[in-house]
């Protein structure tokens, strides 16, 4: 166990996933296509970053913009050819057109995961009624993390819901086991308040570029959030 806060950061590729890594990161995501808000890489882009680095890397599944699970078939297929690959943490979270948990696409989903470890994205930002989406995955195997701005418009306006939630974990309230890992929206300026709050884990995309989405991580931004993150002892331990 340890006090160090958890610094996940987006990678598109190799090149991004060695400055994050060489820059401090814990752990990356890998997506490509940011102009629909992350979709799941190719097979062989997966390859070459594991090959590339050795800290945790988090596969998104996702093949469309929105929260919508599309064609479950083709997701199941693809998560199984990344599996085949070596593949064995991943991102995901589908809703239905009422804005609950598409509980029976990520069933199926998490079947095919065979028991690996699985954030539940931003898709809990977009739903109807949060509480209720945590109960209803609470037992779904490989739930670990909830990546949560706490509010679809991002963390400035979700702060408040962030630190209810991160006390409710405190509590042992049902569907609040999986980690709180907060992005969306995140900047350096937010974390002493969640530090406070409890919150021991942070996701960073376009705030580990030099120029935004149209640049490659940079190492140094990858650093700055380290120094920040460790600059302050979170409440709590970190896994």
């Amino acid at each position: 166990m340890s006090n160090r806060a958890l610094l996940e950061v987006i990678a598109l590729d190799a090149e991004d996933a060695i400055a994050a890594q060489a820059g401090g990161a814990d752990r990356l995501e890998l997506v490509t296509d940011m102009a629909a808000d992350g979709l799941t890489p190719s097979r062989e882009t997966y390859a070459r970053v594991r090959a590339a680095v050795d800290v945790p890397l988090r596969v998104m599944l996702r093949l469309a913009d929105g929260f919508a699970a599309g064609d479950v078939d083709a997701l199941a297929r693809v998560a199984g050819e990344l599996r085949s690959e070596g593949a064995d943490e991943f991102v995901l979270g589908f809703l239905d057109g009422d804005g609950h948990a598409d509980l029976a696409a990520l069933e199926r989903l998490v079947a095919e995961l065979e028991g690996c470890r699985w954030t539940f994205h931003r898709a809990i930002d977009h739903c109807a009624d949060r509480d209720a989406l945590r109960r209803l995955l609470a037992n779904l195997p490989g739930l670990d993390t909830y990546l949560t701005a706490g509010s679809a418009a991002g963390v400035d306006a979700g702060l408040p819901v962030l630190a209810a939630e991160a006390e409710a974990a405190r509590r042992g309230g049902t569907g609040y086991g999986p980690r709180l890992l907060v992005g969306g929206g995140l900047r350096l300026d937010h974390v002493p308040e969640l530090l406070a709050a409890g919150v021991d884990a942070f996701h960073i995309g376009g705030a580990a570029r030099a120029a935004g989405w149209t640049s490659p991580v940079a190492r140094g931004a990858v650093a700055a959030w380290r120094r920040a993150l460790d600059a302050e002892v979170p409440v709590g331990t970190v896994a």
